[in-house]
């Protein structure tokens, strides 16, 4: 998971591996999973298998899914505000870009696939947005493979604050999309839902443009 640039040094230290977590609105605090960011994950191979072709990773993070593919023969380009998780990706052996994914990026329209995992769907705080941003990368026929909350889990959306310990923290916009909401949200950005499947605990979707 990986944050616009407002979410400063905090998101860093997560990178890096230390403790970082969500802090609600309501006081609810959700740990994130900084141990699975830096290294292969269970369920990982499963999507890493579906991306067959040049794949662009929104919001790689310290690029454990953008060297991977790469190491597959892949061509893959990580993306991310943060230039901690682009230094990362690269010293792994990945292709990253420091950009906010909103912005112009190689290959407008010609990705075959589109990764959002670790929850990434929840970059900017507006799913509806990331999936029409998702849906111009994508070649016609393209993939967008996307991590979900599980089933049953309650949707949000709002500004979160990244904590790493004491102090204020950082801003960041951010959403939980679970698997339940997901054929609405595909159905609202001109997408639609072709497979999902579970793995290790985790919740994958796979979309195209309609």
């Amino acid at each position: 998971m990986t944050a616009p640039v407002s979410a400063g040094h905090e998101f860093d230290r997560g990178l890096l591996g230390q403790r970082c977590w969500l802090e609600l609105a309501n006081g609810e605090r959700i740990e994130l999973a900084v141990e699975r960011w830096a290294e292969p994950s269970e369920g990982d191979d499963v999507l890493l298998d579906a991306c067959s072709g040049p794949t662009v990773d929104l919001g790689c993070g310290p690029g454990r899914l953008t060297a991977a593919l790469a190491g597959r023969g892949v061509v893959a380009l990580g993306v991310d505000s943060s230039r901690t998780a682009v230094g990362l990706t690269r010293r792994r052996g990945g292709s990253a870009l420091q950009r906010n994914i909103f912005d112009r990026l190689p290959g407008e329209g010609r990705w075959r696939h589109a990764l959002l995992a670790d929850g990434n769907i929840g970059i900017g705080g507006d799913p509806h947005r990331l999936l029409r941003r998702a849906h111009r990368l994508l070649a016609p026929g393209g993939r967008l493979h996307t991590e979900l909350a599980p089933p049953g889990t309650p949707a949000w959306s709002g500004t979160a604050t990244v904590q790493t310990g004491a102090g204020h923290g950082s801003p960041l916009p951010w959403a939980s999309v679970p698997l339940d909401d997901l054929t609405a949200i595909a159905a609202a950005t001109a997408m639609r839902v072709l497979d999902t499947w579970t793995e290790a605990g985790r919740w994958f979707g796979t979309l195209t443009p309609r």
